[in-house]
């Protein structure tokens, strides 16, 4: 909670954990991406592997500027998103875009 930037560790677990943008359907390399945490730094949210989620700049501008959400699935630790509501298909929070949902 000290910090709002990662530490080199943290971002290292990052990437073994992420492998690249965890948007579904985005396959950018780390070097292309930011930790956007999950629960806004300013708003309490720690600088921690769990309430971080690796983002390439057009998903993480998307995730502050839209109203779809990120979470850590708590049964496996991995990153899951939810569509805004309105949208067509499903509310479910997904790792993967479903076909209809590939328009960007």
């Amino acid at each position: 909670r000290v910090k709002r930037l990662v530490s080199p560790g943290i971002w290292t677990a990052l990437v073994v954990r992420d492998r690249h943008c965890a948007f579904p359907g985005c396959r950018r390399k780390p070097i292309a991406c930011d930790a956007h945490h999950i629960v806004a730094w300013a708003d309490g949210g720690p600088t921690s592997l769990g309430n971080l989620v690796m983002l390439c700049r057009k998903h993480h501008t998307l995730m502050h500027e839209t109203p779809w959400q990120a979470r850590i699935n708590p049964a496996d630790g991995f990153p899951e998103f939810q569509p805004p509501p309105g949208r067509d298909g499903p509310r479910d929070w997904i790792r993967e875009r479903p076909p209809h949902l590939l328009v960007a």
